[in-house]
């Protein structure tokens, strides 16, 4: 089976962003460049921790290799949304970061969900397959290649998406429909 790599080294605009209202929203990363668009589908909790990622590769490449970082960025940066059509490409599984010392930039990789974690997310893993499996080199990637002033703005987009869903419940920390919710903490009552 063929794959692509949509590789975007450098991409014109690389973004995290979301579709639909929250508690129902759908996370993407999306990248432009060369007349292209490519849009991939990932959870919550990947966009976060790609952001938390990306900081601990920025300031492992600052203390090995003196890259000058720079500083947070004062201003909102790209607040705009995601460029439509939003068309998914295919849902990320594995996320791969990389520094390039040579062109001091960042490489992310987001790769297709494979089968063997399709079949772990449905319960019909076999027993007798490793954990540790590499990803699979016949599947959808997308490639973006970053300087570290785009990292720092991608990270600080990545966290306001990702904190810009329903506020948490101050008992419990789940989330609050607007409607409220059956809080743990308060024996079922509504809050």
């Amino acid at each position: 089976m063929t794959h692509q790599v949509h590789a975007f080294e450098p991409p014109e605009r690389f973004v995290a962003g979301t579709v639909g209202p929250p508690g129902e929203r759908t996370f993407f990363l999306q990248a432009r460049g060369g007349g292209r668009l490519v849009s991939v589908a990932l959870e919550k909790v990947q966009v976060s921790l790609l952001a938390e990622k990306l900081e601990e590769l920025l300031t492992e490449a600052q203390r090995r290799f003196g890259v000058d970082l720079p500083e947070a960025p004062v201003s909102l940066g790209d607040n705009d949304p995601l460029e439509t059509p939003v068309d998914e490409e295919f849902r990320v599984g594995t996320l791969g970061l990389a520094f390039d010392a040579d062109t001091a930039t960042v490489v992310i990789e987001a790769i297709a969900v494979g089968e063997a974690e399709a079949e772990i997310e449905l319960g019909e893993s076999e027993e007798d397959e490793p954990d540790d499996v590499e990803p699979d080199e016949d599947l959808d990637r997308l490639r973006v290649r970053l300087t570290p002033e785009e990292t720092r703005a991608f990270i600080e987009r990545a966290r306001r998406v990702v904190n810009a869903g329903r506020p948490p419940c101050p008992l419990c920390g789940q989330p609050l429909d607007p409607a409220g919710h059956l809080c743990p903490r308060n024996n079922g009552y509504h809050r």
